[in-house]
């Protein structure tokens, strides 16, 4: 852990806090050592006490943990690992079914998300370690990083940025970098 931060602090950036506009809870702004950056974020806002469904964002400490790009996308610099999206990719967010918030392949019978979207807001993805270890039962699954909508239109719970501030972002996040929601 300690030398993540490190690496980080040689590039000069420790960590984001994200915060929300003023008058607008589904609008926010990403901020860390000389950047500044808009993103959408839930269409519930920033909540404490996030549910499965309720569209918040959690009001927490994440970190990344890993992340997909859609093949045959423009190419970005990388620290983390990230996974190339399939289309038979899912994401289970049935809070009853045994891989609650993990990835499942497609077809799958719970109800789940499919990471190949035609919109393209996954293809670059990176996943925020939000009811990761330990799942918790309708604590909220599927807090990614992703590309936002036209318009930063809300999300379900996520953060999302625009492709071009994505590839700003990319080449200074490592696995581990933390993200300070705090409202």
């Amino acid at each position: 852990m300690k030398q993540k931060r490190k690496a980080n602090a040689r590039i000069g950036l420790a960590a984001l806090t994200l915060r929300s506009r003023p008058g607008d809870p589904t609008r926010g702004i990403l901020v860390g050592r000389g950047l500044a950056i808009p993103c959408a974020m839930g269409r519930g806002g920033i909540r404490a006490l996030k549910r499965e469904g309720d569209g918040a964002t959690p009001r927490a400490r994440l970190r990344t943990v890993g992340g997909y790009v859609r093949p045959g996308t423009c190419r970005a610099a990388s620290r983390l690992p990230l996974e190339q999206i399939r289309p038979d990719l899912g994401w289970c967010d049935a809070p009853d079914d045994r891989n609650y918030n993990r990835p499942v392949r497609l077809p799958y019978s719970a109800s789940h998300e499919r990471m190949w979207r035609e919109d393209g807001l996954y293809d670059f993805c990176l996943v925020l370690d939000w009811n990761i270890r330990p799942r918790r039962r309708n604590a909220g699954s599927a807090i990614f990083l992703h590309l936002a909508r036209p318009g930063y239109r809300p999300t379900e719970g996520c953060i999302a940025v625009s492709r071009a501030d994505m590839r700003r972002l990319l080449p200074l996040v490592s696995a581990g970098f933390p993200i300070d929601i705090i409202g």
